[in-house]
């Protein structure tokens, strides 16, 4: 992982009124605002949504409408989700690389 793809992708401007919710981004407490997806509140904490399973390569997302499938992520339990359609939720433990029991990674 290179230092450029730990530094956030977006920056918040100006927010107001949303509540916090705070989840876990591997293994670290990350805090997004209520109505964020998956992927803006990753992305706001580093420069990749995710790591191909293929390569290990960064990806941050596509067509953010979910038809690409760019954007699947998985929480810590093995639960996969689309990142870019998903909401954040209070608790989530979301896992931003391929796991070894799938064989990737």
């Amino acid at each position: 992982m290179t230092a450029a793809s730990m530094q956030p992708l977006l920056t918040r401007l100006g927010e107001r009124d949303r509540a916090p919710v705070d989840f876990v981004l591997d293994g670290k407490a990350a805090r997004a605002l209520a109505g964020d997806t998956v992927l803006t509140a990753v992305l706001v904490h580093m420069g990749r949504l995710r790591e191909t399973e293929f390569s290990g390569a960064p990806r941050a997302g596509f067509c953010m409408m979910g038809a690409c499938q760019d954007c699947w992520m998985r929480l810590e339990d093995g639960t996969r989700l689309r990142a870019c359609s998903t909401f954040i939720a209070s608790g989530m433990r979301l896992l931003s690389s391929a796991r070894k029991e799938d064989g990737h990674a």
